[in-house]
């Protein structure tokens, strides 16, 4: 089995998505309460805003984390790229 892979970060990713799925959760309820269509879409767009702000975060700290300080300018410009996924 491989060595568990962690960072210090992971904690905070991990509450993150914990959080996007309560919300997640609240949008299915919505959805079973017959709430209007406009307030499910906000809230839809709410949970992937935060699914994909957490995607960024984790993939930035693995940058910071796992590649090495010899390619530190290549991953700013990476990190700086990203924002445009």
């Amino acid at each position: 089995m491989d060595k568990p892979h962690t960072h210090s970060s992971h904690p905070k990713i991990a509450a993150r998505l914990k959080r996007a799925y309560g919300h997640l959760q609240s949008v299915i309820e919505m959805i079973e309460q017959g709430r209007p269509c406009v307030d499910l879409a906000q809230q839809l767009q709410a949970v992937e805003s935060a699914i994909r702000n957490t995607k960024q975060a984790l993939i930035h700290d693995h940058l910071d984390h796992c590649l090495g300080d010899e390619t530190a300018p290549a991953v700013a410009e990476l990190k700086a790229i990203t924002r445009y996924l």
